[in-house]
């Protein structure tokens, strides 16, 4: 039986979710594969991790420019040299667990833990410490390569408001120790839920021909009234929906000034003011999914 290690590190749920998400594909595909989930910060040293755990946690919560800026130096200069520096230390210990488990197959969800394993592959080589390489990765228009823009520190690589902008993929260095790759967007071969295709056409994660943009201006009028209603009542002075979207759009459309000639409603251009208020940010801090509604 083939056994993997899936690395991860606590700053933040998203690296752990996404060394979840892979040990749920391998256990559903691979049945002769045995995978274990490690916190590799935690298991290379308790006092670095949980300081450092705290620190991001308060960071992120009351001071979230802050951890930015930590983050932007710990790209380059001093910051960069001992962060570098410090993961050749603390991979001394992750090769005790290496020698104890014996992985076939090693994946990380953090930089920490890749270029620990970087660093402990090529030394054992003989060659010089090796850039950590990192895919981003993720659907359709989700900000992948603002992202990757951000952390270079200028345009390195073309974003738009709309899915299908980068086409291939694209080697960026983000400094001498780690280099990112661009990828275009990804989604499931099919989509079998009727909601999680609505979701994706309201935040444009899929090219709006998919759907009938009537349905799609619809789905998030009532799902702004489900979970947000705060947001509908403050944005378009709506505390309950007609039925027919026809109406909504009718008041939408005399409140943000959609009209022809004679004073009729234009209906296409309040539907477009529904939707691109989700496209552009005028509606924000918000998600349309829900953990609950899946079932895993």
């Amino acid at each position: 039986m083939k056994k993997i290690l899936i690395f991860y590190a606590s700053y933040g749920g998203g690296h752990l979710s996404a060394a979840k998400s892979i040990e749920n594909v391998i256990n559903t595909n691979y049945k002769d594969t045995q995978t274990k989930l490690i916190d590799c910060m935690k298991y290379v040293n308790k006092g670095v991790e949980k300081l450092t755990t705290a620190a991001y946690r308060q960071m992120a919560k009351k001071a979230p420019w802050a951890w930015g800026h930590i983050y932007s130096a710990s790209q380059k200069g001093i910051l960069a040299h001992i962060s570098t520096r410090s993961n050749k230390i603390m991979a001394v210990k992750l090769l005790k667990l290496l020698k104890e488990e014996k992985p076939d197959l090693v994946i990380s969800t953090h930089p920490f833990g890749s270029q620990m394993c970087s660093y402990l592959k090529r030394k054992q080589k003989g060659m010089l410490p090796r850039k950590a390489r990192v895919l981003v990765v993720g659907i359709p228009n989700a900000g992948k390569s603002t992202l990757i823009n951000r952390l270079v520190g200028k345009k390195a690589v073309n974003t738009g408001n709309k899915p299908g902008i980068t086409k291939e993929l694209n080697w960026i260095r983000i400094n001498n120790d780690i280099e990112l790759l661009d990828s275009p967007g990804i989604l499931w071969p099919k989509l079998d839920e009727k909601n999680v295709a609505f979701n994706l056409a309201s935040l444009t994660a899929i090219k709006e021909e998919v759907l009938p943009l009537y349905d799609v201006a619809e789905y998030i009028l009532n799902t702004l009234l489900k979970y947000y209603p705060g947001i509908l009542e403050k944005r378009y002075k709506l505390t309950e929906l007609d039925e027919d979207i026809i109406v909504n759009l009718e008041h939408i459309g005399k409140l943000r000034g959609c009209l022809i000639k004679g004073g009729e409603i234009d209906y296409e251009k309040a539907l477009s003011v529904v939707i691109n208020d989700l496209k552009d940010g005028s509606i924000k801090g918000i998600t349309f999914d829900r953990y609950d509604e899946y079932e895993l």
